[in-house]
């Protein structure tokens, strides 16, 4: 487990948010252990009491749940499964939006030009699995 870290935001909130996108893209399975607070510290090269804040607010959230001494676990409850994903989507939704009424283009050309680069990148993407 790799992540590159921004000096915007909390290395926490950057913590959970990987987290988030891998339930979201499904490579963290509902149900799927997840490393310990320490070894998640020591993976990332954080400090372990960012790794256990991360792992509260995400307990908070209902993204994962321990149980006693046994590993934490990433949260079977498909409601909140499925939140994430579109909490995900919103949240660049809203950032591109944002950045993008500023120059007052139409929306007939963004969403133009959004089809366009959405289908390039997925000839990119399936170019690179066939190789």
């Amino acid at each position: 487990m790799t992540m590159n870290f921004n000096n915007r935001d909390p290395v926490y909130v950057q913590v959970v948010r990987h987290f988030k996108e891998q339930i979201a893209t499904g490579s963290l399975e509902p149900g799927e252990e997840i490393p310990s607070r320490r070894e998640l510290a020591n993976r990332l090269k954080i400090n372990p009491n960012t790794a256990q804040r991360a792992y509260k607010e995400m307990e908070e959230l209902g993204l994962i749940h321990t149980e006693r001494n046994n590993p934490s676990k990433i949260t079977k409850d498909e409601k909140i499964l499925g939140s994430v994903r579109e909490e995900l989507i919103i949240e660049a939704v809203d950032f591109f939006v944002s950045s993008i009424r500023t120059i007052n283009v139409p929306l007939d050309e963004i969403v133009g030009l959004i089809q366009e680069k959405y289908t390039a990148a997925e000839t990119t993407n399936r170019g690179d699995k066939h190789d």
